[in-house]
């Protein structure tokens, strides 16, 4: 007794084999452009923003500020790979631990979608208030991005709470590396919150493309110009 097996045509195979070669070449293509740019860009950008370094690290040293010049944290990357973030500092010393140690400041900052008002947050200085506004306090995390630990343009890295957010889509969300900049950034930033902002990251994840990241890019320029959900 004889089965009916479905067998597709050579035609057919050779043209899904095409498709999947041809889309793991522009995969590989994409991601060498991509890197090639992280690279220069972050370069050109650590040449150019040099003076602030320079600038800011007078200020700390002897400003109301006084202490490091850099704030680092442990966020996720790709492939949920630990790294340390770094940003101007533009909060106390052990600012971290200042806020835990305020239970109902740290609960009302969990609520608030990982936040605080600038006012009521007692972590910040005067100086850091100026470099969030402006996102200067950003501009170390070129450094991440020379060393491979982020890209220019990617989902923003996040902390341990927040990854808890994603939930079952959380491998999704690590299946690329964090940017400085990236499509929730340029929608909203900080006025979209949880659960809305795992929609908006994981778009950039489905949608990663050189065309997006250049409209990323670009529109991130007139955001920043605005300060628009500059937090």
């Amino acid at each position: 007794m004889s089965k009916d097996v479905y067998e597709p045509s050579t035609s057919l195979s050779h043209n899904i084999n095409s498709k999947i070669i041809h889309k793991k070449r522009l995969s590989r293509n994409y991601a060498f452009i991509k890197r090639s740019m992280d690279i220069v860009f972050a370069i050109l950008g650590l040449i150019i923003t040099s003076p602030i370094f320079l600038i800011l690290g007078t200020l700390y040293f002897l400003g109301e500020a006084r202490g490091p010049l850099f704030y680092k944290q442990r966020r996720f990357g790709k492939g949920g790979k630990l790294f340390f973030v770094y940003k101007f500092r533009s909060m106390v010393v052990n600012a971290d631990e200042t806020l835990k140690r305020n239970q109902f400041l740290y609960k009302k900052y969990i609520e608030n979608n990982y936040k605080l008002e600038q006012d009521e947050d007692p972590r910040i200085t005067k100086l850091g208030r100026f470099l969030r506004k402006t996102s200067i306090d950003e501009l170390p995390q070129l450094i991440n991005v020379l060393i491979g630990d982020m890209s220019l343009v990617g989902p923003r890295p996040i902390v341990e709470e927040e990854l808890m957010e994603y939930k079952e889509r959380k491998n999704v969300f690590l299946s690329v590396k964090p940017g400085i900049t990236g499509y929730w950034q340029v929608n909203g930033r900080s006025t979209i919150g949880y659960p809305e902002r795992v929609n908006v990251e994981l778009y950039y994840v489905y949608h990663q493309s050189l065309k997006l990241d250049i409209y990323i890019l670009l529109k991130t320029i007139y955001v920043v110009i605005q300060k628009k959900g500059a937090y």
